[in-house]
């Protein structure tokens, strides 16, 4: 019995078929299509979801009933996952409507709100109507009893829909990464948060101190015990990896600089968020409206000198800032209003880096401005000021009332003070050619290569409260704006403790098609017709095609 040649055909289709399959298992490999790689992941996300050795149960809230730019996000979150699981079948996940249950719309947002999950009151214009609608744009990743909640929505400061889910986006990767970090590494680099110089409260520095707890151990740490037991005081700082000093009001005494000075000569690394002038935005809303703005010393002038860098006792005035929110009126028709305030500047991106890319402008209240000086050290300006922006010399009045001033455009005229900046290499000790505090068996004059970072405003690292809880550190509550300060010291404190790749992945940048709703209303209606009409003209002449075909291959035999 001899086989048709279509028979043939048929089996060397299906064997083909079994032999890509059978090959499919044995070598696995993606390739991603888009212009931007989106879908391609990094290399240490891959190494990171190959190591997990036990299930990952990822619950996703974003879901419902959603307007369509959010649809846009639900099904990227989708499209990160299933790249996620394809690495790893452990990872496991699950999209959950919250309001698909008995309870009320109102009980499910507050138990959201109560693990610290706020969900999102859109107001979404559809079809010429405006509608409030609330969606749950959060994550929660389970594994081996623990939880770690992901956000999916990321803030921009001008809050558009597109830039809003243009950011969160990009942020997927990095948010679901970042969970299962938490989740999955032992924590083993240590932090110690300096005190006993006038540094912020910790219910001001509550927000960021939780989220660096996630990656790293934290402890407060006292350098007053270096009068009695100087040896002791600095072996015992030698043992963190990274000191942060959060706006000091106080002078450092030589024996504490000293003590500093040994840790950062041995390898240590620093952040400093320090501001020598002494004026705070509180003392404005008093009857008088003003404040005194005055040189402080922290006696901090000669060892900032020595590691490259020198804080000015001056202002930065510029034009691209921040507003301030005030209230105006009284009882029932008090309304609180924005106005320019030239003293709060958005720090912009200077030089290129890792810690600053992708960053929304971070938000400063009274910065000083930094010169770098000339050494051997590498330095990088982060943050600046703009090209709008001028010093102003202290002693200086602040007056509430300038808002109501026009700005002299004339004086803007020599702006770009750098506000931040990183300083590397091997710093020479402050102390080298000084009598020192005290004496210690082997000091040491030379570091080896290490890390600072030098911040010239205190109130960057200083979140906001609200009936007394911390609100998270960015967030205005008075303007509704969320900056980019908590990302930025995030993005700081994981490179100089060498966790670059959780900042690259954390700024990992897209691009994504924007759509002209105007456009896409206004063509509604023919898109409608084209979709309905063009499967079923389709299959018409498929068929009649089908048909002829027969006609002519029957009318032949």
């Amino acid at each position: 019995m001899k086989t048709s040649p279509m028979l043939k055909k048929i089996l060397g289709t299906v064997i083909v078929i079994l032999l890509l399959n059978v090959l499919a298992s044995k070598f696995f490999t993606r390739v991603d299509f888009t212009s931007d790689q989106k879908y391609t992941l990094s290399k240490p996300t891959i190494e990171l979801i190959e190591s997990i050795e036990s299930p990952i149960l990822i619950q996703v809230f974003l879901t419902g009933d959603l307007p369509s730019e959010f649809k846009r996000l639900q099904t990227e979150t989708r499209y990160m996952l299933e790249e996620l699981r394809a690495y790893n079948s452990n990872i496991k996940f699950e999209f959950i409507d919250p309001l698909d249950s008995n309870l009320e719309a109102m009980e499910v947002a507050n138990l959201f709100y109560e693990q610290g999950m706020p969900p999102e009151s859109l107001n979404i214009r559809e079809n010429g109507k405006l509608t409030e609608r609330v969606i749950f744009p959060w994550a929660v990743a389970n594994y081996e009893n623990k939880q770690a909640s992901i956000k999916l929505l990321q803030k921009t400061l001008t809050q558009s829909n597109s830039e809003l889910i243009q950011k969160s986006i990009e942020n997927l990767e990095y948010g679901f990464v970042d969970a299962i970090t938490k989740l999955n590494r032992k924590r083993s680099k240590k932090i110690a948060i300096l005190k006993g110089q006038g540094e912020l409260e910790d219910k001001y520095i509550s927000d960021f101190l939780t989220t660096l707890k996630e990656y790293y151990l934290i402890a407060p740490f006292t350098l007053d015990s270096v009068k009695s037991n100087p040896k002791r005081t600095v072996n015992q700082l030698k043992t963190y990896d990274l000191i942060i000093d959060a706006k000091a009001t106080q002078p450092f005494s030589e024996e504490k600089n000293y003590a500093i000075d040994q840790y950062l000569m041995s390898g240590g690394k620093a952040l400093w968020l320090t501001e020598h002038v002494n004026v705070e935005k509180d003392s404005l809303y008093r009857a008088s409206k003003s404040a005194l703005a005055l040189p402080r010393n922290l006696n901090l002038y000669n060892l900032f000198f020595k590691y490259g860098i020198r804080i000015n006792p001056q202002l930065v005035n510029d034009l691209y800032s921040a507003p301030i929110v005030l209230a105006s009126g009284s009882g029932n028709s008090t309304q609180l209003s924005r106005f320019p305030w030239f003293y709060d500047p958005l720090g912009n991106i200077a030089d290129e880096h890792p810690i600053t890319s992708n960053l929304n402008p971070v938000k400063f209240e009274f910065a000083n401005p930094i010169d770098t000086l000339k050494s051997d050290l590498n330095k990088t300006i982060l943050l600046e000021s703009s090209e709008l922006s001028r010093k102003i010399g202290v002693p200086s009045e602040i007056n509430l009332n300038q808002i109501n001033e026009e700005p002299n455009q004339e004086l803007y005229t020599s702006g770009k003070f750098p506000m931040a900046v990183l300083v590397e290499g091997e710093f020479t000790s402050a102390f080298q050619a000084k009598l020192k505090p005290f004496q210690l068996k082997n000091t040491l004059d030379k570091s080896p290569v290490t890390q600072q970072v030098f911040i010239s405003d205190g109130d960057v690292i200083k979140n906001q409260l609200q009936s007394g809880k911390p609100l998270e550190l960015g967030f205005d509550r008075y303007s509704g704006i969320t900056y980019g300060n908590k990302t930025f010291l995030l993005n700081t404190v994981n490179y100089l403790l060498g966790d670059e790749d959780l900042v690259k992945t954390r700024n990992k940048s897209i691009s994504l098609d924007e759509m002209d709703l105007k456009k896409l209303e206004a063509e509604k209606l023919t898109w409608q017709i084209f979709n309905l009409a063009v499967p079923i003209l389709s299959m018409f002449a498929f068929g009649a095609a089908f048909h002829i075909w027969r006609k002519r291959k029957y009318s032949k035999d």
